[in-house]
């Protein structure tokens, strides 16, 4: 699936953004405080209320009046427009998803849950999902929709709780087609969180194909790999020892107590290093290595400075890991304070964050005409960055 747009109305900073035409690769950059990891929360908290509800979702971050905008009586708003991009010889039509969410006798609902999308670029669109506080109406005939004057087949259906998402219910199944690709899209998006230390440690013997948020299970996932994908885990080994200076071998050894241990060797030394003693560049671009060449990408990427712990000669390779993760198909989004990252991307993907009067903006750089001149003339946009050029957004 590509995400086209996406806006948010209400949700902590953000009283009203709008981001549009977004690329496969999107950077945002601001001061601290302007607001780039609750961007990233936005989807943390959609992929929470589809595995939960809404208000387990909210009160992990503080509950409906710590997340709505301060002064702000409404609905926090989200709304998502995608296309499916099934067929690349046909253009799927673009589908939005809008959710509202408000608060009665201090208990949050759902005010409005709609998924429509129309046949082509004119005429009504068919609401596949119309849910309000727990009830509403469903199509069944989804299939029918391209034929000629063909009608809506609607079906009444009630959730067990107005804080439920109507698309976690009939996102299972297949005959609703649109709610089940897009829950799968959220259930599949990555919001990286990723701890050293967490990664660090030993793993109980087990199982894992993808990296978690934390990183806690990147031995479990080396060995996944090295036993069902060994093609791929050379390739990884071979950009290790690119990227990482000295590193020859990453081996996930299993432990006589029943415990996966990741051993990294070093050429210069008889005995590998155990992954507690290994610096944290080493262990975090080995966590990036196996999250970006994950056979499954996620349809959508969030990372936050991914320069921490990494030294600046290593930004080159990992934005190229990053652009190659994209175009197998997923969107990614990250946000840096680093002007050599920036170096790397085009001004159409970067987007600047900045706070009036406690409410956060936002603006990508290429509608700004002195930077886009500037670029022109050859300046780098790591230079101008570091130059203060993007105006109130300091580096």
């Amino acid at each position: 699936m590509k995400i086209e747009s996406i806006q948010v109305k209400n949700f902590k900073a953000f009283k009203s953004i709008h981001l549009t035409d977004l690329s496969t690769l999107n950077v945002f950059i601001g001061a601290n405080g302007t607001g780039k990891t609750t961007l990233f929360d936005i989807f943390g908290f959609l992929r929470d209320a589809l595995q939960t509800n809404v208000k387990v979702a909210l009160q992990k971050r503080g509950g409906f009046k710590e997340v709505i905008t301060r002064g702000e009586k409404g609905t926090i708003e989200i709304e998502i427009k995608f296309r499916q991009e099934a067929d690349s010889k046909k253009r799927s039509p673009l589908v939005t998803y809008i959710l509202k969410v408000g608060l009665e006798k201090n208990n949050p609902i759902i005010e409005r849950e709609i998924l429509k999308y129309r046949r082509g670029p004119k005429g009504r669109p068919w609401h596949f999902l119309d849910f309000s506080q727990g009830e509403g109406v469903a199509i069944t005939n989804e299939e029918s929709y391209e034929g000629r004057g063909s009608k809506e087949e609607k079906v009444k259906q009630k959730v067990d709780s107005p804080d439920i998402l109507a698309l976690k219910g009939l996102g299972q199944f297949q005959r609703f087609k649109v709610a089940n690709s897009f829950r799968k899209l959220i259930e599949n998006w990555h919001v990286s969180d990723f701890h050293i230390n967490d990664a660090r440690h030993n793993q109980e013997a087990g199982y894992a194909e993808h990296l978690s948020t934390h990183g806690e299970n990147m031995a479990l996932v080396a060995q996944y790999l090295y036993e069902n994908n060994r093609i791929l885990f050379d390739i990884i080994l071979e950009k290790m020892s690119q990227r990482v200076p000295g590193i020859s071998k990453v081996e996930a050894i299993n432990t006589e107590d029943g415990r996966i241990v990741l051993k990294f060797q070093d050429g210069s030394f008889k005995d590998p290093f155990v992954a507690r003693y290994v610096s944290d560049g080493t262990i975090k671009m080995f966590a990036y290595l196996l999250l970006l060449h994950d056979p499954a990408p996620h349809p959508l990427l969030c990372v936050e400075e991914p320069e921490n712990q990494l030294y600046p000669s290593l930004f080159t390779g990992l934005i190229e890991e990053f652009r190659d993760y994209a175009d197998k198909g997923g969107h990614v989004m990250i946000s840096t304070h680093s002007p050599d990252i920036l170096n790397h991307i085009l001004l159409k993907e970067i987007f600047c964050l900045r706070k009036n009067n406690g409410i956060t903006e936002i603006q990508r750089a290429s509608e700004n005409e002195l930077l886009v001149n500037l670029v022109k003339e050859g300046d780098s946009v790591g230079a101008l960055w570091k130059q203060g050029l993007f105006e109130g957004v300091n580096p």
